[in-house]
């Protein structure tokens, strides 16, 4: 009678170790279905973004002034903001984007969006804190979480002085930037944000570290 006991326990204690099993599984499968996709839609849309601006450079050299230029975002879903700033922005999953940006060295492929970045926002892809703008004159913040799965800033503790940045604006202009500095600070610290950038644009990159008890700051100079 006591060994039928004890096997009808390891029977239950098995069972309830296959259903967490399967839960975790489960769970772990979702998060990937969820991440893939959401890498996957990130990175065609910068292509998208990236091809439409070419097909409008390549019909710009062989049109003078033609009024019904095709406009180099014109296929991509845009929101009209001429209440604003007088100018219509493409969109990404509802968000306003000003840019896109793309790091070779970590695999990373997305839209920048429009700054005041809701929590909304910044859990759909990067965006612009605080600056310029993109590829403007003087510095300007972008932000991203760091969720330890490779989503958005995840692998910038990856990068090293000399990576290089690729930042492409609504006007179709691209330019190179190269990282010269890498540092962690307090999420207080704004000091860096105002500085010297002696005529040429620069980003900084903030994400949380992996303990989400600092900041990790990339600083980079347009080429």
């Amino acid at each position: 009678m006591f060994e039928s006991k004890y096997s009808k326990v390891l029977t239950v204690i098995l069972v309830i170790v296959i259903i967490a099993i399967l839960g975790l599984l489960g769970f772990l499968g979702y998060d990937w279905y969820k991440n893939y996709f959401l890498e996957n839609d990130a990175e065609k849309f910068v292509q998208d973004y990236a091809n439409n601006n070419q097909s409008s450079s390549d019909e710009g050299q062989n049109t003078t002034s033609d009024e019904n230029a095709t406009n180099p975002i014109d296929s991509i879903e845009k929101v009209d903001n001429s209440s604003t700033s007088g100018n219509s922005k493409p969109q990404y999953k509802g968000f306003n984007v000003i840019g896109t940006m793309e790091i070779p060295a970590t695999n990373f492929s997305y839209p920048i969006l429009e700054a005041p970045p809701s929590k909304k926002a910044i859990e759909t892809s990067v965006a612009m804190l605080y600056g310029a703008g993109v590829n403007q004159v003087g510095n300007t913040v972008i932000i991203g979480h760091n969720y330890r799965n490779g989503l958005f800033f995840s692998n910038n503790k990856k990068l090293n002085n000399g990576d290089k940045i690729y930042i492409t604006d609504n006007d179709g202009n691209t330019l190179t930037y190269t990282i010269y500095n890498k540092f962690e600070t307090t999420p207080e610290d704004t000091s860096f944000y105002q500085r010297d950038t002696n005529g040429k644009p620069e980003v900084t990159l903030s994400t949380c570290t992996d303990d989400s008890k600092a900041r990790l700051i990339i600083l980079a100079r347009a080429d």
